[in-house]
Formats: C-alpha cells, structure tokens, sequence
C-alpha cells in the first residue's frame, strides 16, 4: 500500500499514547502516533521519522507518525496497516503457503471474537489473524511488545474453530525488512508464548513475512523466518 503527502521530521518526545511532538523544518508539531504500544526503543529523541499529512481541516492534528529509524532500520509502526498488507497479498495470491484464494473479507466474526481475514480456497475455508512486528533486538523480532490477553484469547479461539473444520493462520507480519529470526516475547508474555506453541504443535498455521518499506510504501515481504521454540 502507498501512503499518500509524505513529509519528513525529527521525534522529540512522546506526550501520551496518541500524541508525540515532532520537528518538521524545524519547527515542533503535535502528531498523531498510528501506534498506541509502548515501543519505548523506537521513540528515541533525534530519530528521523516519517509522516503523513492530513488534508481534513477538522482533524485536531495535521500529521499522523507513520514510520521511523531505528539507526539504519526503517520501522513502520502503522498498527492499522498490517491487516491491508496482508489481505492485499491474500488476495493477490502471494502468500505461498495458502495459494490463490477463491474469497476473502475483512472483519469478520467468530463466536465473541473478530478476527481480521476470512477466505475461502475451494472447499477449504478459514480465518487469519493478523499480528504487527515493531519490536526487534539484534535480528530477532519478537512479539508482544507489552502483554496481550486479547493475543492470547485470539489463538485459543481459532483452534476452536479448527474443531470446526477451519483452516486457519496466525500471521506475524514484522513491519520492517532484513529480519531472520521471529520468536513470540516470553519475558513479556509467557502465557501468550505457550498458547502459540501450543497451538501450533496443534495444527494452527503459522505466516511469518518482514515487509518492503520505503518512505511512502508497505509490501509483503519475504518469509521462511527461523522460528526460535526455546526460552533460552
């Protein structure tokens, strides 16, 4: 996907979870942060970010921080956009382990859970849930970056709908490029890591993609991440 009015800034500091104040021409901005998680290593004062520039005059800020370096990586820490990614990719047939799909939507339920893709291939049909990377250490993603019940209760159910019939996926979409290893973050969630490994050695698929980034863009990227299963 391609963003659109692309400017460039200097972070200063995070106000609360909705707003930063960056430097753009050198002069403070109030923006909106597209990311409500705590990605304390990524808001570091003097860092180069990225930013788009809204059009609405109603809007109570006129920038939305949308990608910024972590030294010479580009993180995108867009939360809404992982699900376009990948469901552009579903769509387009460019997620190899599932192949071209027949059907696909967006925001669809399950029980008392949403989960954010459905799609259908033939007589196989299923859900995936969608899950955005920012947190990186040394070449190994990790997710979560804060703990997540709401994580947790996503797995548990789509294995219930695995008893159903489903075909389903979690997907760890690491939302910046040149990454080889992903593991889940048990330091910060160990309950969310046995449920993933659980699940897996269960039979829930797992997707694992970096992305293609530049200034203005998001793609799929490549995938085949080693998958670390120790605590050590």
């Amino acid at each position: 996907m391609r963003y659109k009015n692309i400017v460039e800034g200097i972070f200063v500091k995070r106000l609360n979870r909705f707003i930063a104040i960056v430097l753009i021409d050198g002069k403070p901005e109030e923006v909106h942060v597209k990311n409500t998680g705590r990605c304390q290593e990524l808001f570091i004062k003097g860092a180069k970010v990225y930013l788009e520039r809204s059009n609405n005059p109603n809007r109570k800020t006129g920038y939305s921080l949308i990608s910024i370096y972590k030294g010479d990586i580009l993180v995108n820490i867009d939360s809404q956009v992982p699900n376009q990614v990948v469901y552009e990719a579903l769509v387009a047939g460019e997620i190899k382990e599932i192949g071209q799909v027949s059907y696909a939507s967006r925001e669809v339920t399950y029980g008392t859970s949403r989960f954010d893709i459905y799609y259908e291939k033939g007589i196989e049909k299923g859900f995936i849930e969608v899950k955005g990377v920012t947190l990186e250490d040394a070449g190994l993603a990790l997710f979560p970056d804060a703990p997540t019940l709401r994580g947790t209760k996503h797995i548990n159910t789509l294995m219930k709908a695995k008893e159903e019939g489903y075909k389903n996926y979690v997907c760890f979409l690491i939302q910046m490029d040149n990454i080889h290893r992903f593991r889940p973050h048990h330091e910060r969630d160990m309950v969310f890591a046995d449920s993933l490994y659980q699940a897996i050695r269960m039979g829930l698929g797992l997707l694992v993609y970096n992305s293609k980034l530049s200034r203005d863009t998001i793609e799929l990227g490549d995938s085949g991440l080693l998958l670390s299963q120790t605590y050590n």
